[in-house]
Parts: C-alpha cells; sequence; structure tokens
C-alpha cells in the first residue's frame, strides 16, 4: 500500500510540473506573439503619424505656403482661417486681403471710403456680432469661415460683458464689412434712379452697400430741395465709381485745369439745378470758338479767354448743348432757368472716358 501510494505521488508530482513547464511555453509563446503584433500595430501606427506630418500644410516652406494661401479665393480663405491658430493669423494677413480689396472693391472705393472705416472704427466702441447678418443663427456659417466655433464661444462671454465685438482696422475686416453690405459707403453713381432721362451722362454722389444676394448695390442719394433722401435698387457695378475728387457735392471743385484745356479734350463739370441742390458731375468736350473752322493747323482755341463746353448727348438746339466759361476767372456761373455750372476736371485716363462712351444713350436728349 505504502508503496502504490509513494508511486502515485511521484506520477502526480511530475506530472504537474510538466503542466505548469508547458502552460509556460504556450504563455511564452503568446506573449511573443502578442508583443509581435503589438509591435507591427505600433510601427503602422508611427508610420501612419510620421506619413501624415510629411502631408501637414503647416510644414511646407514659407514662400510655398504663401503661394498656396496668396492663390485662394476669399471664401476658401476665410475657410482656412477656421482650421487652427497659426493658419487664422496667416489668412488674416493684410497681405493677402489688399489684393482680394483691390480686385474686388478697388473700382468703388477709393480714400474717402477708407477715411469713413477709420473713422467708423475709432467712433464705434462696440460693434454686434449681428452687424455682419441679420442674426448669429443665420450668419452662423458665414462667421465660422472666419472665426472657429471654439473662438466664437469662448468670446461670446465677453461679447456680453463688452455689448458686441469691436471690429479690427484689419483689411480682412473692411472687406467683409463691404461684402455683408452692412457698412454703406460713399461713391458715386452713373445716370442716377435709374437711368433716369434728367440724369442721363451724369454722375452724383451717393453712399452704397452691396448686395450680394443681387450681386448689385443700393444706393442712397442725399436730400435736396423739398426732397427727401431718395434710394435706388439694383445699382450695377458698372455704374459705381470711387469719387475721383475729394470735393464735397454741395462745393464748388477748384478749376485747376482750365488754363490747359483745349478742342477736343473731355471733361467733366459740376452742374446743379439750384442753389440747394448739390452737384452732379456732368460729361463734356471742349469744342471750337464760333469764329474757329475747326481747322487743327490755324485753330487759336486754346489761346482764348474763353472755352467753349460741348454736351453732344443733347440735340444742336437744346439749350443744354453748350456752355461757354471763362478760361481765367471762371467760378459757378449760371441762373435759376438754365441751372448753375461749377468746377471743370480734365479726365485724363482713357478708363474714364471709355465709360462715358459705354454709357451713352441710344437716342440723343432734347
Amino acid at each position: 500500500m505504502l508503496f502504490f501510494l509513494l508511486t502515485f505521488l511521484s506520477f502526480s508530482f511530475f506530472f504537474y510540473q510538466d503542466l505548469i513547464s508547458n502552460s509556460n511555453r504556450i504563455k511564452t509563446k503568446f506573449l511573443s506573439s502578442n508583443m509581435s503584433h503589438r509591435k507591427k500595430w505600433v510601427n503602422n501606427r508611427v508610420g501612419n503619424v510620421e506619413e501624415s506630418a510629411e502631408c501637414s500644410v503647416l510644414d511646407l516652406p514659407e514662400l510655398t505656403l504663401e503661394l498656396i494661401l496668396s492663390k485662394l479665393p476669399p471664401k476658401e480663405l476665410c475657410a482656412m482661417a477656421g482650421v487652427c491658430t497659426e493658419l487664422r493669423a496667416r489668412c488674416r494677413s493684410d497681405y493677402l486681403w489688399e489684393r482680394h480689396l483691390k480686385e474686388k472693391w478697388g473700382g468703388v472705393v477709393g480714400p474717402i471710403a477708407q477715411r469713413k472705416w477709420k473713422s467708423f472704427l475709432a467712433s464705434s466702441k462696440s460693434f454686434e456680432l449681428t452687424s455682419f447678418g441679420d442674426s448669429l443663427g443665420k450668419q452662423r456659417k458665414w462667421i465660422s469661415c472666419v472665426w472657429p466655433f471654439s473662438w466664437i464661444r469662448s468670446t461670446i462671454g465677453t461679447a456680453e460683458k463688452e455689448n458686441g465685438i469691436v471690429p479690427d482696422d484689419s483689411v480682412m475686416s473692411w472687406y467683409l464689412s463691404l461684402e455683408s453690405g452692412k457698412f454703406w459707403f460713399p461713391a458715386q453713381v452713373y445716370n442716377r434712379e435709374h437711368g433716369h432721362v434728367g440724369f442721363m451722362l451724369s454722375c452724383y454722389d451717393a453712399e452704397v452697400s452691396y448686395d450680394s444676394h443681387t450681386d448689385t448695390f443700393h444706393a442712397r442719394y442725399p436730400p435736396h430741395g423739398r426732397r427727401t433722401i431718395v434710394q435706388e435698387e439694383g445699382v450695377n457695378w458698372e455704374r459705381v465709381r470711387a469719387p475721383p475728387v475729394s470735393t464735397l457735392a454741395h462745393d464748388l471743385h477748384p478749376s485747376d485745369c482750365l488754363k490747359d484745356l483745349q478742342p477736343g479734350d473731355h471733361i467733366e463739370i459740376q452742374w446743379r439745378r439750384n442753389k440747394e441742390f448739390p452737384y452732379g458731375w456732368w460729361y463734356g468736350v471742349v469744342g471750337h470758338l464760333g469764329s474757329c473752322d475747326g481747322n487743327a493747323h490755324f485753330c487759336q482755341c486754346h489761346l482764348s479767354e474763353t472755352v467753349v463746353l460741348e454736351f453732344n448727348q443733347y440735340t444742336g438746339g437744346s439749350r443744354w448743348r453748350q456752355a461757354v466759361i471763362c478760361r481765367k476767372s471762371h467760378r459757378e456761373k449760371g441762373n435759376e432757368t438754365d441751372g448753375f455750372y461749377g468746377g471743370v476736371r480734365k479726365l485724363q485716363s482713357e478708363d474714364e472716358i471709355a465709360k462715358w462712351r459705354q454709357l451713352w444713350p441710344l437716342d440723343i436728349l432734347e
């Protein structure tokens, strides 16, 4: 009996030892296999990270990144600004936005509009976020292109305390204010009030705002006489220009070009119905004196103190066809019947002349 008991215990001991040994081998094999798979997974992850890092926009050379950003249109540039803090700073650069401002707005905004924008910034202690639209909800998509939502959320608390967000003086901020249509800026409008016959081939001061839905402008003309503010919608780009001079609508423009005028020169002259009206700029050309036959070899009109201005959009017998001014002592000239002629500016640019020709009426005016 004792022999069988010792034999059983010996067998059990060796069986248990062998079981433990096999278990350790299985465990070691499993761990080795598991570590191998894990190592491959980690290596793949690292490889993916390194591969992803190689494609990062921010890792591109400085000049290459600037070139890419400079090729983006405003909408995509705004979207790029919402990617991260560093890209937001780059995408708000004046260098990038000056080109967009010049390309789209250069023909309709000038120094006068810029001064008004600067004045607006200086006088605005608070500027509601909804100034870019009717409400934050309606304009969330537009604003999110400019600032990421994390920035908006962090700013709302401050905005509630300050009752709004103050716009900065960046070119991007000015561009977006023009684009939003909430900023009315001074400009001039050709053939005002939908080309009314009484304003053909003229250009009047107005405040305009952009309508992005129709790609046109709203215009507000200042009151004059008994007339209140006149508003016009649907003014296309071809009818809007930046004021070429800083002279206000009720001020007489200094005529510093009279001594150089000669027949064939293209001019604009101020004209108003009466003393209560603002001036508009009217297109004309310098003509020959009645005593001159128009022969360029014998013409002496440029030496005369009298300058003849012709408005060939009117018929030959019209009282608006011609005006005569004094070269040396011209000031405002006229009466309550024919209106008052003011300052004269000579057109130096072929583009300005071409614009007036583009607006020439189909029929001669009476």
